[in-house]
């Protein structure tokens, strides 16, 4: 059987994908309360935690076999964001955007080797693929104010998690971490570059997150060794600290870059004990990014790098050229490996509305 993974069907709450297949997981006879999948959103069994996860998938196999399966094309976003931090846990991409944003200055900063590095997103802006995305608008410079020039897409993994007590140290936090998904940050470089001086990114990152349909447990996904690595004791999370999935960038149908997930640096477990170590717990429906997944500044994530932030214009096999992305773009993300396929994420860029009223003109 193919990899199992949860979600939720617009006319059936929650449910177990199969292949090419789903099933509303309501009225199975599944060792968990039965109101668990009353709620329109994988919350309530996110929030009974890893023993109880581990007992579903265990007994669903001979429930999948036994049952018709429907089509999953009516998924809605699977669960509700509790909160949403990012995080930048691959060196190539800590590295490249060093050398971009801060040329002359050692590109990787004094901390990234310590702990994961990350920031605060906006939970309620994550949504689900297949979902437009409008071109955003903001301020571009002192007293300029329109559509975001130089609009990013970052491929990325997302850990979605249960509670996770505070003080949760690497060895145990994965226990805290239901599963992944694909995810797509987009980024507004000229707004962030404005805004984030010093503090942010915060409207440059805020406007869309998007996510899949489905979340794939992290039980069933090929894990492989991670970097090496020497941190503080909370953070020291046991081997295979990786993930072996190869994830794809695509545009327009045309790959741009393929990359694998091993070069991550800190594993969703390191993530949990980083965010629980200063006394805050975690919640059910938490989302954690793992940052742009990148190999080298040929094989990375986003268009940031791809283009040396406009300076090499890519190719698309149709001849048009790319520095950032275009109003009418189509954006996918696809992850594979050891026969799991992660949901795919897609989305069409919109063009901006129009400014607000009463507010600047549009530069």
């Amino acid at each position: 059987m193919s990899a199992l993974a949860f979600g939720v069907l617009r006319d059936h709450g929650p449910a177990v994908r199969a292949g090419a297949g789903a099933l509303p997981l309501a009225g199975l006879p599944l060792p968990v309360p039965p109101e668990t999948w009353e709620r329109p959103s994988l919350n309530a069994f996110l929030e009974l935690g890893a023993e109880a996860w581990d007992a579903v998938r265990a007994a669903l196999p001979p429930l999948l076999a036994g049952h018709q399966l429907a089509a999953p094309d009516d998924a809605v976003l699977p669960f509700e964001v509790a909160d949403y931090v990012d995080f930048f846990a691959a060196r190539a991409h800590a590295e490249n955007a060093g050398r971009i944003l801060r040329p002359g200055t050692e590109p990787l900063t004094p901390n990234w080797e310590h702990m994961p590095v990350g920031y605060h997103g906006r939970a309620g802006t994550v949504v689900v693929s297949g979902t437009p995305v409008p071109r955003p608008l903001g301020q571009l410079a002192p007293g300029a104010f329109g559509p975001e020039p130089r609009l990013d897409v970052e491929l990325e993994l997302g850990w979605v998690c249960g509670p996770a007590p505070a003080g949760a140290a690497a060895p145990d936090a994965e226990r805290h971490v239901f599963g992944a998904v694909l995810l797509a940050d987009w980024s507004a470089r000229t707004i962030q570059a404005w805004e984030s001086r010093p503090l942010g990114p915060l409207l440059g990152k805020s406007f869309a997150t998007s996510i899949s349909a489905w979340v794939v447990p992290l039980a069933q996904l090929p894990r492989a060794p991670g970097p090496p690595q020497d941190p503080l004791p909370h953070l020291r999370a046991p081997e295979p600290r990786g993930v072996d999935l190869d994830l794809e960038l695509a545009l327009n149908g045309h790959a741009l870059a393929t990359v694998n997930a091993r070069v991550l640096e800190w594993s969703p477990g390191q993530l949990v004990a980083h965010l629980v170590s200063n006394g805050a717990p975690l919640r059910a429906g938490d989302l954690l990014g793992s940052g742009t997944v990148s190999e080298s500044a040929q094989r990375a994530g986003c268009l940031l790098e791809l283009s040396w932030n406009g300076e090499r214009p890519l190719r698309l096999p149709d001849g048009s050229t790319r520095t950032y992305l275009e109003d009418g773009d189509e954006v996918t993300l696809r992850g594979r490996g050891a026969g799991v396929e992660l949901a795919a994420v897609r989305a069409t860029l919109l063009r901006a509305p129009a400014a607000p009223s009463g507010g600047p003109p549009a530069s």
